[in-house]
């Protein structure tokens, strides 16, 4: 009689099958060798990965924090898909304490969390032990990253143009920044000692244009600084 209420119960079959499933889940203990080997795998990847980042680094100010970031995600990712890759409870209890995590730090250039996502595709393969699949998944992105930084994209040159010089020579400097394809003054300040214009461009040639300038009349001098517009 109580079997039969028991298997009546709605709510015992819940629990029975609950139970049911997570104890056949069959974990495979991750002995020494694989973690010692998983992990020095995984710095040799991260070494990599972030020296293609060195050589394919196109900015101006190079962080070498951040090529220490792609190395620790590496490592960082692996021994934690080790855990988890052969228990469902664990997977679940990991998502759950990933989703309270919230980062702040702001990245600059956006090709830098290609990279992040490099370093952890990289740790998760090796966690789960597909190790053909990772050598030769970090061998071809690689390869075309190279290959895309090494083909010539037409580039935006982006200046600020700054002119100090005699309000009375404005119009003449007007007339040599028509010959500029793009342009924008950005600001303009007027003082007894004279005035400065500061000017957005994209220019080919800066020598031509700065001579231009300074063979104007009432120019004092001209400066460009490289500028990337947000």
């Amino acid at each position: 009689m109580h079997y039969l209420l028991n298997a009546a119960d709605p709510t015992s079959k819940r629990l029975s099958f609950a139970e049911q499933l997570f104890a056949n889940q069959t974990i495979n203990p991750v002995t020494w060798p694989q973690i010692v080997f998983g992990i020095l795998l995984a710095f040799g990847v991260g070494l990599f990965i972030f020296w293609v980042y060195r050589m394919t680094y196109r900015g101006v100010m190079y962080s070498s924090t951040f090529g220490m970031t792609l190395i620790l995600m590496t490592l960082i990712t692996t021994p934690v898909v080790m855990c988890i890759r052969d228990s469902i409870a664990l997977s679940m209890g990991m998502v759950g304490a990933l989703s309270i995590v919230r980062f702040r730090t702001a990245v600059k250039d956006p090709l830098d969390i290609a990279y992040l996502f490099w370093s952890m595709t990289m740790g998760i393969l090796i966690g789960a032990g597909q190790f053909f699949m990772a050598a030769l998944a970090v061998v071809v992105i690689a390869a075309l990253i190279v290959v895309l930084t090494r083909l010539k994209f037409q580039q935006v040159n982006c200046y600020l143009l700054v002119i100090h010089y005699d309000p009375d020579a404005e119009g003449a400097i007007q007339q040599v920044l028509r010959g500029v394809r793009t342009q924008r003054i950005k600001s303009k300040t007027l003082s007894r000692g004279g005035a400065e214009m500061t000017v957005e461009l994209r220019i080919d040639k800066q020598g031509a244009l700065l001579n231009k300038l300074l063979a104007t009349e009432g120019v004092e001098n001209a400066t460009l600084v490289a500028y990337q517009p947000e």
